[in-house]
């Protein structure tokens, strides 16, 4: 059979939604280049990359490859992916170079292509994110490994977004909580809570791909074995009360589920927001004011921002709302 790449030049912000726009075109999988990762690499304590020019060519910006098979008519379909990455500024989403190319590629290329761009990598002291196919042992003991395959496009946890969630969950789970990982992806988040303690976790993805993925990568880590993994519009629906509801999506995502969190986060827990661009960020704080959370803490890593909050109460009124 014969397979095709699409190759999409982008803005770094614009992975995950470029990502998802191939995948919903019927793309088998995707590889993903952001030199922004490189960069992270290259600045971190943590990981096993040292030659970060193996990782990618880019110096800026980012590349998604996704690979179609011949079964696929392209030409029916590259208008409408060309037509939908258009309209991701709409999202506040920046293009990039936004180019587009098409090629052919080997039967077995495309399926193992996109490994060379993926290693160990540390998110933080106690978290690192290992593919699969790698070999890897904890360095100390307080150090939790986290398995996935990144095969089918969800998110590595190499993206800033993804750091800064973890890094937010670190700082909010204390054991036993209830949480609800709201767009969940790989999964990544929720096998993260399991490692840090969490109790009952279920994890939520409009895409069926996501949440096949998410169920791969629990079978992965069996410290995930638990969570609970199901098809869902955002927290549409449910009604389950949490301790903590997580969501790295975009913004304008974020914005609609605002009345479903307040509804159903205990009255000490904490949101956890994430995949907020600096433009929108004061939008999505204002919006969590108007419906009644109060900002406990704010991460940042360059243009990007991740939000913990908590149910305003009388004592929070007088409080600067951007504080933390």
């Amino acid at each position: 059979m014969k397979w095709y790449e699409v190759k999409v030049e982008t803005a770094s912000e614009s992975v995950e939604a470029v990502a998802n726009i191939l995948m919903e075109a019927g793309a088998s999988g995707v590889a993903i280049e952001d030199a922004l990762d490189a960069q992270n690499w290259q600045s971190d304590a943590f990981g096993e990359i040292a030659d970060t020019s193996a990782l990618t060519d880019l110096t800026e910006g980012a590349r998604v490859a996704a690979y179609f098979p011949e079964t696929i008519f392209l030409p029916e379909i590259l208008p409408f992916m060309k037509e939908t990455i258009a309209q991701l500024p709409e999202f506040g989403l920046a293009l990039g170079k936004n180019e587009i190319t098409v090629t052919e590629v080997s039967d077995g290329d495309w399926a193992t292509a996109w490994k060379k761009y993926y290693h160990p990598v540390g998110i933080s002291r106690y978290l690192t994110i290992v593919p699969s196919w790698e070999e890897y042992e904890a360095s100390h003991p307080d150090e939790k490994i986290i398995r996935l395959d990144p095969g089918m496009a969800f998110g590595t946890g190499t993206h800033p977004t993804t750091r800064l969630t973890l890094q937010a969950l670190e700082v909010v789970l204390r054991g036993g909580e209830t949480v609800l990982d709201v767009g969940t992806g790989s999964g990544v988040l929720s096998i993260a809570s399991k490692h840090l303690g969490a109790g009952l976790v279920h994890a939520y993805d409009l895409d069926e791909v996501a949440v096949r993925s998410a169920r791969d990568n629990m079978d992965l880590n069996p410290v995930a074995a638990d969570v609970r993994v199901a098809a869902n519009d955002l927290l549409n629906g449910v009604e389950l009360e949490a301790d903590v509801i997580v969501a790295n999506i975009l913004a304008d995502i974020i914005l609609l589920m605002i009345p479903d969190a307040y509804r159903l986060l205990k009255p000490t827990g904490r949101l956890i927001v994430s995949g907020i661009i600096q433009e929108k960020k004061d939008q999505v704080i204002a919006a969590m004011i108007a419906a009644g959370f109060q900002v406990d803490q704010v991460f940042n890593q360059r243009d990007w921002y991740a939000i913990i909050l908590k149910k305003a109460t009388e004592d929070d009124a007088a409080l600067d709302p951007t504080a933390g």
